[in-house]
Formats: structure tokens, sequence, C-alpha cells
């Protein structure tokens, strides 16, 4: 395993992040969170045109990679969005593309409208009073949104919450409990009986909702998976989540120490830069020792999972579960050392503690990993 990047995965990455600081510098940022949606979808458009929506995609289905390594490669977009504390459905598109790419070729259509940025479809599978169900083997847990059968097709009722850019989606790919087991479907936003209600956020740019779904007709093509399918569909979103959403928070802390130890060496208290100051020294050297232990265990979930995604759940979980610990505790201790200052709205630190917070929280807790991982093990 290697952590050497290619020269045309450098030139990705390279483009990934003069994009960004061309488009959304902290100030658009900030103009972006005073909008509804916290994104543009002109703005959306652009940025998967660059490759974002395509990794995990099929080629005869207009994706690809850069060389072959998608999780890799993803994840170094997903960095670069922690960095700039960009807007922008990543994470939750990707794990919808994962579930479609398994689907089969008649989902082709819309996969490639997703990928093309004409579409945004989002994965809704938490449920109020809820983690997130891992599923260990081909065992999934009892999910409360149910799927009935009627006539031809089907009804769905339930209700989802913590829904990433629910109120921007025009599809979403439900986990719910069938007629013969674990099912995902998936349901135009504007279909009878969908409600989206937002919710509010610690994130200044990334919004989510809930999402009730009311007696929903639902055809029997938009069944994506069922089964067993539907578990291992479902894991292999799950990963692709927890991959993004570890090297996003790594990309955020990486920022927000940066920005930390050039106030270190400008900041002058007593006649010298705080940076001299032995203490500092040393809570500095432990931080850095985390943040570099979070890029590589976040880079090795990636690697793993381009080279086995069957084999990878237990490195994604302790990736997940250590950078989604550590993060907040860094990034806490930034905003620390820049004293007064750092707690105040017009500076930027607290853009960078919201993202780590919220990335500790979302698809899946530092806890509910550490159990995943014990219960892989006791499952081995």
């Amino acid at each position: 395993m290697t952590f050497e990047l290619t020269a045309d995965q450098r030139l990705f990455q390279s483009t990934t992040r003069e994009f960004l600081a061309d488009t959304m510098s902290i100030t658009a940022v900030r103009a972006a969170g005073e909008t509804e949606a916290g994104f543009d979808r002109g703005w959306w458009r652009r940025a998967v045109e660059l490759g974002w929506t395509a990794m995990l995609v099929p080629e005869q289905w207009g994706g690809g990679s850069v060389s072959g390594r998608p999780l890799t490669e993803l994840s170094l977009v997903a960095e670069e969005l922690g960095r700039s504390c960009a807007p922008g459905p990543l994470i939750t598109t990707s794990a919808v593309l994962a579930g479609l790419a398994a689907g089969g070729e008649r989902f082709a259509e819309v996969t490639g409208e997703v990928v093309a940025g004409e579409r945004i479809a989002v994965w809704a599978v938490y449920e109020p009073g809820h983690g997130l169900e891992f599923p260990v083997g081909a065992t999934v847990p009892d999910i409360g949104t149910r799927l009935t059968a009627d006539g031809d097709g089907y009804r769905l009722s339930g209700l989802k919450d913590r829904v990433e850019a629910a109120g921007q989606a025009d599809l979403f790919l439900v986990t719910a409990t069938g007629p013969d087991g674990p099912v995902q479907v998936l349901v135009p936003a504007d279909a009878a009986g969908v409600t989206v209600t937002p919710t509010w956020t610690l994130d200044l740019v990334r919004r989510t909702g809930e999402v009730r779904f009311e007696e929903v007709a639902v055809p029997a093509d938009a069944v994506v998976h069922t089964g067993a399918a539907a578990a291992a569909a479902l894991e292999a979103e799950i990963q692709v989540a927890a991959i993004l959403t570890a090297a996003e928070t790594v990309g955020a802390t990486d920022r927000a120490f940066d920005a930390t130890v050039g106030w270190m060496f400008d900041r002058y208290t007593f006649g010298r830069p705080l940076a001299s100051y032995q203490a500092l020294k040393h809570r500095m050297a432990d931080n850095k020792t985390w943040l570099e232990a979070s890029r590589a265990t976040a880079a090795a979930a990636a690697e793993t999972h381009d080279d086995d995604p069957t084999g990878a759940a237990e490195v994604v979980s302790v990736a997940k579960s250590y950078v989604s610990a550590k993060a907040p505790v860094i990034v806490q201790d930034c905003v620390q050392i820049h004293g007064g200052i750092g707690v105040t709205w017009e500076h930027d630190l607290h853009l960078y503690l919201r993202r780590v917070t919220l990335g500790r929280a979302l698809y899946g807790t530092p806890e509910e990993h550490r159990r995943r991982i014990t219960d892989l093990i006791t499952a081995a």
C-alpha cells in the first residue's frame, strides 16, 4: 500500500483546488450560507464537470475515475471541500451513486443525469431516534419506513431525518423494510405524499431536512435493491459516505491547523511569538500527530476500499471513528490558541469547527463505528 499520488491524481487534486479557490472562497461560502439552499445548482453543475460524480459509475454509463482508484480520487475532492468549507451534496450523492451503480443497466439513465448535475439524488437512510443502522454480513436491522405491496407496485410510508440536501433533492434513495426484507427504492422529491421539512444544522452551508413519505405510490421499476442485495448496497453506501466524510474532516482540520500555526508565529505576547512557548509547542505537536494519523487512516480506508471493497468495512470504521473523534479536539484547541478572536463570528475558525463537528455526527459517530468494529470482529 502506498499513499503517493500519481501525476494524474496530483493534477486532478490541483484542478479541484484551483476551481474551489476561484469559485468558493471563504467570502463566497459565507454568502452561500445566507441562501436557503446553501449552494447554487449552476455552481454544482460546473463542479461535477470536473468529474466529481463520475468516479463510482461504470465507464459505459459515462463514468470513470482518473486512474482506476475511485475512492482514493474522490477522497481528494472531499478533502479539498473540507479545506475550503465548500458546500455541495458530494457525500450523499456519492452514496446514492454507489447504490445505483450496483442496481444494473435499468438505472443508467438516471445515473447519467445525476453524474451530469442535471438532477440531485440524496440518501435517505436515518430515522428519528436512531443512529446509522449498520448491516453486518447479510443482516439489516429492522427499518421503520415500510414498503407495502399495492397492485402492481408499492406504497411507501415513514419518516427519514438528517437527510443531506433534502430541500435541494430531485430524488431520494430510501432504505425501507419491504414485503421480503430490506429494500431500497428511488422516489422523486415531487411525488404525491412526499413532504420535506428543513432542519437546522451547525454547518453554515450544509443543509439537512426531514422527509416524510405518506402512502407514496412507488412503481415496481423504482425498486433498486431487495433482500441480500439491499444489505450489500447499504454496506457499500455506508462505506462510501464514511470514507468521504473522514477525508473531508481531515481537510477542514488541516486548514484550521495551518492557520493556527501561522497565527502562533505572527502573534506576540510579552515580546515573544506564541510559537516560542514550550507548552503551546507541545500542544501543537500532539495535534500534528493526531492530524497526520487521521490523514493516514482516512487514506488507508480509501486505498483498502479500492483494493477490495468487500474487505474494507473494518478499516473504514477505524478511519471514521478515529478522525471523527480527534478532529473536533484539534480544531477546538486551535480556537483556544487564537484566544478571544477565535470565538468571533468574523474569524473563519468557527466555519471549520462547524464542519468537523457535523462530520463527527454524520454517517456514524465514533461510538457507533467502534460498536460496528466489535460486531465485525465477532461475526468473523
